[in-house]
C-alpha cells in the first residue's frame, strides 16, 4: 500500500492527519440495483387504489393539456412550449408528493407539475405566453417560478429549505431538472450545499435521454446520474419515470426523510421526452423514429391503463370522466387564448429589483413618456 493509498482507506479512523470523523461509508448511499417499479409488480396491490385512481386521471389530463399547450404554440398562441408529454408520471408525481407547506422548484418543462400543484392551468402558461413574468404568485402557491436558466433553480431550493429549517418550519423544497441540468455548475453547488448544510431538499432529475439533442452518453459517464449523489454525501434513488405510483412513492420517501431531518436526496427517473425540445427544435435530426416508436409503448398512461385494469382498479366510468375533464380544460385553453392579452408595458420594470436601479428609473421615464406622447396622438 503506497502512502496515497493509507491516506485514503477507508480503515483509517482519520484518514488525513488531524481528521476529527471517520469516512463515510458509501454503500447506503448508492442507488438501486435497477429502476423501483411498482407496475406489474406485487407492490401495485400494496399502494392506496385512491391515490391510483388519482394518478390516472391528472396523468390523462396532464396529457391533454400538453397536446393543447403545443397546438397552440404552433398557431402562435404561444411563444414556447417545451411539451412533457411522456414524462407526465414525473411531473405528476412530483406535485402529489408535495405537502402544503412545501415548495417546488420547477424547470422550463415543468409547467404540468405547476399545474398539479394546484396553479391555475392558464396562469400556469403566461410566462410561456410572454405576458407576465411569472403568472403566478410564487408564495401564495409556494410554486417558484418556471426557470429558463439551466438548474439555476437547485440552488436556489437549497436556499429556502435550508431557510426553512433555520426558522423551525417543516417544510421541504423539491427542485426539478432535467439530465442536462446536471451538467451545469449549479447542479453541483446545490448538491454540495444541500449535503454540507443537510438541508431538506429533494432533487428530481427527469433523465429523458437528451439535453436538446445531446444524447446522455456524450453528457456523463457515470453509470446513473442517481451515482452522482454519493460523491455529495446524499443517497441516490432510481426509478423508472413512466411508473407513476413508483415514482410517487420514491419521492414521497425522499420527502419524508428530508423533513425528519434526514438530509437531502437525489432521485434519478428514467424517461423519454416523446415530443421535440421545443417547437423551434427538429428532433428528428438528432433521434430515429425507431427509439421513439419503443418508447411509446412504455407510455406512462398506457402503463397506468394496462396494469390498472388487469387488477381490477380501473373502470370505464373513471376513463370517460378524466377524458372529459381533459377536453373541457383544452377548451378553456383555446377560449382564453383566443384573443391576445391586455399588457402593461410599464411592468417590465416590475420585480427586477427590490429597489430600482438609476439605470432602471430612467428606462421606465422614457418608457412612460413613450406611452404618453402615443395616448396624445391617439386622442386628438
Amino acid at each position: 500500500m503506497t502512502v496515497l493509498d493509507h491516506r485514503f482507506s477507508a480503515s483509517v479512523p482519520g484518514w488525513l492527519p488531524g481528521a476529527t470523523t471517520a469516512r463515510t461509508d458509501p454503500a447506503p448511499l448508492l442507488p438501486d440495483p435497477s429502476p423501483v417499479r411498482v407496475l406489474g409488480t406485487p407492490l401495485l396491490e400494496k399502494t392506496d387504489p385512491v391515490l391510483l385512481r388519482e394518478l390516472y386521471r391528472r396523468l390523462v389530463v396532464g396529457r391533454r393539456y400538453n397536446q393543447q399547450a403545443t397546438t397552440l404554440t404552433k398557431q402562435g398562441r404561444l411563444a414556447v412550449y417545451p411539451a412533457s408529454t411522456g414524462q407526465e408520471a414525473c411531473q405528476v408525481a412530483a406535485a402529489l408528493a408535495l405537502h402544503e407547506q412545501d415548495w417546488l422548484f420547477p424547470s422550463y418543462r415543468d409547467t404540468l407539475a405547476v399545474v398539479a400543484r394546484g396553479v391555475d392551468p392558464l396562469e400556469a402558461l403566461t410566462l410561456l405566453r410572454g405576458s407576465a413574468h411569472t403568472g403566478y404568485d410564487p408564495r401564495a402557491t409556494r410554486t417558484a417560478p418556471l426557470c429558463t436558466p439551466l438548474g439555476t433553480q437547485a440552488p436556489h431550493a437549497v436556499g429556502l429549505a435550508h431557510a426553512a429549517h433555520l426558522r423551525g418550519e417543516h417544510a421541504v423544497a423539491l427542485a426539478m431538472l432535467g439530465d442536462g441540468g446536471t451538467s451545469e455548475g449549479d447542479f453541483h453547488e446545490a448538491l454540495n450545499f444541500a449535503a454540507v448544510l443537510h438541508a431538506p431538499v429533494v432533487f428530481l432529475v427527469q433523465n429523458n435521454g437528451y439535453a436538446i439533442s445531446v444524447p446522455l452518453s456524450q453528457q456523463s459517464a457515470a453509470p446513473t446520474l442517481a451515482h452522482k449523489a454519493v460523491g455529495y454525501g446524499m443517497p441516490g434513488r432510481l426509478v423508472d419515470g413512466n411508473d407513476a405510483p413508483a415514482v410517487h412513492a420514491v419521492l414521497s420517501e425522499a420527502v419524508e426523510r428530508a423533513r425528519s431531518g434526514g438530509g437531502p436526496t437525489l432521485v434519478e427517473a428514467l424517461t423519454y421526452r416523446i415530443e421535440a425540445h421545443t417547437n423551434a427544435d427538429d428532433a428528428t435530426r438528432y433521434r430515429q423514429e425507431e427509439e421513439v416508436a419503443a418508447w411509446r409503448e412504455h407510455d406512462p398512461i398506457l402503463l397506468m391503463e394496462r396494469h390498472m385494469r388487469a387488477a381490477g382498479l380501473l373502470e370505464d366510468q373513471l376513463v370517460q370522466e378524466a377524458a372529459d375533464e381533459a377536453e373541457a380544460l383544452a377548451a378553456r385553453m383555446r377560449a382564453e387564448f383566443h384573443s391576445d392579452a391586455e399588457l402593461d408595458p410599464m411592468s417590465l420594470f416590475a420585480h427586477v429589483y427590490a429597489e430600482p436601479t438609476p439605470q432602471l428609473r430612467e428606462q421606465a421615464a422614457q418608457l412612460a413618456a413613450e406611452l404618453a406622447a402615443e395616448a396624445e396622438v391617439q386622442g386628438r
